[in-house]
């Protein structure tokens, strides 16, 4: 849940020209593809070595923060250099194998394939009809950022707690509340890009990145607490 943890409001004082727009757009969809590959490999890694299951929760979330946010800072660094987009296929695959915990529990279900697959086609599907929006809204969404990332941060918070908690109710309420807030966030970002507003790809491929990123992953818990099937 690490997605605005970057910068989301500010705009550039230079509006760029379509083309330049287009050129962000294109190269933003390109590395986002290529994105996947890393993030597969390395869940499978995870699932295959067992590796972030045999951390304690405590440990994965230390792991797991201490990664993502040396990560994040390093690709703001390096965004517009040659190291931008090594470093962030790199925290891509690092990604899938903090995923792994979660891949490796629903594929203990004797339909955990399917509900993986059903997770990626929901998380497709949303793109897909947030990319719609954007391009049918025409109205400025410039003011959901603040509100986003306030939602964002309390999602974050009360997630941390239900680790200590381990309360199955918070848990399904958090990954609801997760799949509308980066949902909205997938079209918030996209319609910053459309606007001039983001000119670089790879901090756009970031936090488009990791809002499907929290959408599949909050998705797929669902699935796996309502749709799993133990025989």
């Amino acid at each position: 849940m690490s997605d605005l943890f970057q910068n989301h409001g500010f705009a550039s004082v230079a509006m760029p020209s379509a083309a330049e727009r287009n050129r962000v757009m294109r190269n933003t969809y390109m590395l986002l593809a290529l994105s996947m590959i890393p993030t597969v490999l390395g869940a499978w890694l995870g699932v295959a070595t067992g590796l972030t299951r045999a951390m304690s929760p405590i440990v994965g979330l230390i792991v797991f923060m201490a990664g993502a946010f040396g990560f994040m800072f390093a690709i703001e660094k390096t965004k517009n250099s040659a190291a931008g987009v090594p470093i962030l296929l790199a925290f891509t695959f690092f990604m899938g194998l903090m995923l792994s915990r979660l891949i490796g529990t629903v594929l203990g279900l004797s339909n955990g394939a399917g509900l993986i697959m059903t997770a990626f086609t929901g998380t497709g599907l949303i793109f897909f009809g947030m990319a719609t929006l954007s391009a049918v809204i025409k109205r400025d969404l410039s003011s959901m950022g603040k509100f986003l990332f306030i939602g964002m941060i309390m999602v974050l918070v009360a997630g941390i707690a239900n680790i200590f908690l381990q309360s199955s109710a918070l848990m399904i309420t958090l990954s609801v509340l997760t799949i509308g807030i980066f949902s909205a966030f997938i079209l918030y970002d996209l319609k910053r890009i459309e606007n001039g507003e983001e000119t670089n790809y790879i901090t756009a491929t970031l936090g488009i990145y990791l809002s499907l990123y929290n959408v599949f992953q909050s998705l797929l818990a669902l699935l796996g607490i309502f749709g799993g099937n133990d025989d």
